[in-house]
């Protein structure tokens, strides 16, 4: 006779799993479907699939975090050292995503600023750069202007408070120390798919417009060897971003054991 319990308790300690690779999956098929959809701007559906995928991520994570399974043990103990997030996240990657995300609006804010505000052929403002080629007046784009940075920055609204919020109840809620490490590193993971893909796509969109025309003159080439490494650290965090939510695991480094997570 099948034993229902247990194929439930089976199916709960993974729940965390498929969540976190549905909400991969929802956002990979989200994405194709947008990138691919009519628009006489070719852009915007690649900001939409973007932002689509990273909303996705963190909402997978989150409904992973909520179905997890928390250590039913018949007594209970508890430290008198307070629990803080910066003990939870990444020691070292947790800077890097914070340096990532005040990039990420650094850049956008800069966008939205530069920008024309002058209506293109489409009725639309905020898409492209106005600069002075050969004497001429001429517009380079696409621009992280405020048309594109739009659903970025609401994006970032949403993803933001509620990851933190997420890691707050980790720090102050049941579990062993590794089983919350596991919870938040996924968490942040999430948040760092979020950013760190928003971050390649407004260095792409600025790659394309200054190498336009070669009319970015002087400040356009300064601007592309400053954001150049930035690109490379979004590709480097992109990568251990979605290697942490497919399968979160917190390494037990020397900074966990002394305590001093001080750099989150």
């Amino acid at each position: 006779m099948l034993d229902t319990d247990a194929l439930q308790s089976r199916l709960l300690d993974h729940a965390d799993h498929f969540a976190r690779w549905s909400g991969l999956a929802i956002g990979i098929v989200a994405a194709q479907h947008l990138v691919t959809m009519d628009s006489d701007d070719i852009t915007m559906p690649l900001v939409f699939a973007i932002t689509a995928f990273g909303l996705c991520a963190v909402g997978g994570v989150l409904l992973g975090d909520a179905l997890t399974l928390r250590p039913q043990a018949a007594v209970r103990t508890a430290s008198l050292a307070p629990r803080l997030i910066r003990d939870q996240v990444p020691p070292r990657m947790a800077p890097l995503l914070l340096l990532q995300a005040a990039s990420l609006v650094a850049l956008l804010l800069i966008g939205a600023v530069t920008a024309s505000s002058d209506f293109d052929r489409t009725g639309r403002a905020g898409r492209v750069v106005n600069v002075t080629c050969e004497g001429m007046r001429t517009s380079l784009g696409p621009w992280p202007g405020l048309y594109y940075s739009g659903p970025m920055f609401a994006a970032l609204a949403v993803g933001t408070p509620v990851c933190v919020w997420a890691l707050r109840r980790i720090a102050h809620g049941p579990g062993d120390d590794q089983q919350r490490r596991d919870r938040a590193w996924a968490i942040t993971g999430a948040w760092g798919l979020l950013v760190s893909s928003q971050v390649l796509l407004v260095v792409l969109m600025v790659l394309v417009a200054l190498t336009d025309k070669a009319c970015a003159g002087p400040l356009g080439a300064a601007t592309i060897v400053a954001i150049c490494p930035l690109g490379l650290l979004g590709m480097f965090t992109f990568g251990w971003s979605l290697v942490t939510v497919v399968a979160p695991r917190a390494v037990d480094d020397e900074a966990a054991d002394d305590g001093t997570f001080d750099d989150a």
